[in-house]
């Protein structure tokens, strides 16, 4: 078990040179709660084994409602998380008047920082995209790919959705990036070999599809916590960075109500964070590590009809040696996701997202400004109070 026992109030005369924020896309208390009872249950007892990132210092939480909806989409959610803005459902980087935003990423660019970007979904995809593009329909992924290189930001991990356009009739987006001075580097043995200032690191199979499901996946398959390690050795200066890095794929699980999925993506996403940890041990004084969600998706619960027990034991069967095809067709096939949880007790009031708070935690120079209460917009602002930059 990690333990830290570590005071925040010393550093807050500090400034943070380096700032990793985590997002667990769809990642509530209940997520994170059904994670570290899994943990538990493992280990044949009942209660909750801590994750590395729950054992932070402060502990806070953050509204998520948009500017049009009490329920917020992950495009709305990504901009006020980058921008410190609400916005409309559906629209990415831009205002609910459809001017453009300025997200935190380009602040702290021009500051003179590195700045890393990346995901275990399509890097044009709403959160990440938040921090670099602008666009009034978060579903027009080609132009959204565009701006990437347009940014000149340092880093980038993660393939692209509709990398030729939606009729597949564009130039590709990866002639883009190459034009616009970036390296592109398909899996991990490519990118120690084109190795550069500005570079974007894909898969190595199929470099335009999310990363694969950490459930089922095989040895040589990019991860989260692999793509982070990759960027320091880009990123890392005397000066600073800032990285976004989200576990995109817990939301893909919790709208398909499939609760191993959820678990174990909240693990994947765990283990990046563990890579920040390891930075923060050696940078402690100038380091800063937030976690948070940019909004609760699928309403799940630890317990389920009546009765004060469940028994995630019955996701067994699926875990242990499951193959990638295993894994996909159980995911794909809604009628046994829904009896595994009911076997489970685990329960879902929808498969989209829900309207709670989500969970912050931090950890580092400034941390203790991410305790208490707070909206999603004040997280951007609180982490440009960390690096003194204006905001």
């Amino acid at each position: 078990m990690l333990v830290l026992l570590i005071s925040t109030a010393s550093f807050g005369a500090r400034k943070a040179k380096y700032v990793f924020l985590f997002i667990g896309d769809g990642m509530g208390f209940s997520h994170v709660s059904l994670t570290e009872a899994w943990l538990a249950q493992e280990r044949g007892v009942i209660g909750n084994d801590p994750l590395a990132f729950t054992q932070f210092p402060v502990l806070g939480m953050a509204t998520t409602y948009s500017a049009s909806n009490p329920i917020t989409c992950s495009s709305a959610a990504g901009t006020a998380l980058a921008t410190g803005t609400k916005t409309k459902n559906g629209m990415l980087g831009m205002d609910a008047d459809s001017l453009p935003l300025k997200s935190i990423a380009y602040k702290i660019h021009d500051a003179g920082l590195k700045i890393g970007i990346m995901s275990t979904v399509q890097v044009n995809h709403a959160t990440p995209a938040a921090f670099y593009a602008h666009n009034v329909r978060r579903n027009n992924y080609y132009p959204i790919a565009q701006e990437l290189p347009v940014s000149g930001f340092e880093f980038f991990g993660g393939g692209f959705l509709h990398p030729n356009g939606k009729d597949k009739d564009l130039p590709s987006i990866y002639d883009a990036l190459r034009e616009g001075g970036y390296e592109v580097a398909r899996g991990l043995k490519e990118f120690e070999a084109r190795k550069r200032d500005r570079i974007v690191l894909t898969a190595e199979k199929n470099p335009d599809a999310v990363l694969p499901y950490a459930l089922g996946r095989k040895e040589d398959d990019l991860t989260l916590a692999q793509m982070l390690e990759a960027s320091l050795e880009v990123l890392y200066n005397k000066k600073g960075f800032f990285i976004m890095a989200e576990g995109g794929k817990i939301d893909f699980a919790a709208h398909s109500n499939d609760a191993i999925g959820v678990i174990t993506e909240t693990i994947d996403m765990d283990e990046a964070v563990k890579v920040a940890l390891e930075f923060y041990e050696k940078h402690p004084k100038e380091t800063l590590i937030i976690i948070t969600a940019d909004h609760e998706t699928g309403g799940v619960s630890l317990g389920a009809k009546k009765g004060y027990v469940y028994d995630l034991t019955v996701f067994d069967d699926i875990t242990e040696n499951a193959t990638t095809t295993d894994v996909e067709k159980y995911m794909s096939d809604k009628v046994v996701l829904k009896e595994q949880s009911e076997k489970a007790r685990v329960g879902w009031t929808t498969t989209s997202h829900t309207g709670g708070a989500v969970p912050v935690w931090a950890i580092g120079v400034g941390a203790e400004e991410f305790a208490g209460r707070m909206d999603n917009t004040d997280i951007p602002r609180k982490i440009c109070k960390a690096m003194k930059i204006k905001f």
